[in-house]
């Protein structure tokens, strides 16, 4: 479980296929990897991912994460378009007495979303995203949701999916700073939202007169 409050950017040190697994390397601060045992959880990119190998060498400032990432997670996360260099947002999981400073989070993606659109200004950034009319239901306006790791506010919807008012302190903790036309987002929705639409759709379907 997450908060969806992004501890750091991580860069990419390795992205190589092998026999249809992804074999993913991070490099990190090591304040981030105090104390992260092997089988633990982490979010990179908002996508729930198990720590397979961790490299702190001393008198280093900056240690390596490995993860593997199976086929059906690449099919449906950004994960797969990952090159050396890139940067990508990284949460690890809740403790006891985590501040819960944005919404919980549990990490499995539900969709992908594209940039179309992006306009600055002096105080903020604006950006729409698309979104599959088959999750439309579940993002509302003033409503959570989990962009790339990251627990915004929805800011408008839109026909084509929704807009995000961002402010210069997410852009530049997170990679969503980075964003371009045409750049894909991990997307999942508010877990709160999902339960009850569904839960409501379902006894409205069984109930008709």
């Amino acid at each position: 479980m997450f908060t969806g409050i992004v501890q750091c950017q991580a860069h990419v040190v390795a992205a190589k296929l092998e026999d249809a697994v992804l074999r993913l390397v991070l490099s990190v601060n090591k304040n981030y990897l105090q104390h992260l045992d092997l089988g633990a959880s982490i979010a990179i990119n908002g996508c729930c991912l198990t720590v397979v190998k961790v490299e702190s060498p001393a008198g280093d400032v900056v240690g390596q994460v490995h993860f593997d990432v199976i086929d059906e997670t690449l099919a449906l996360t950004n994960l797969g378009q990952l090159r050396p260099g890139h940067a990508v947002n990284f949460e690890r999981s809740v403790t006891f007495g985590t501040e819960l400073g944005g919404h919980i989070v549990s990490g499995h993606i539900h969709t992908t979303s594209e940039v179309l659109e992006r306009i600055d200004s002096e105080d903020n950034c604006r950006l729409h995203l698309s979104l599959d009319q088959k999750w439309r239901d579940y993002v509302l306006y003033k409503g959570f949701v989990c962009v790339n790791g990251a627990s915004l506010t929805v800011g408008e919807l839109s026909e084509q999916g929704f807009w995000l008012h961002l402010i210069p302190e997410t852009l530049s903790i997170t990679n969503i700073g980075e964003a371009v036309t045409g750049s894909v987002f991990n997307i999942e929705v508010d877990q709160q939202t999902y339960t009850i639409v569904n839960t409501v759709q379902r006894y409205l379907q069984q109930h008709k007169p």
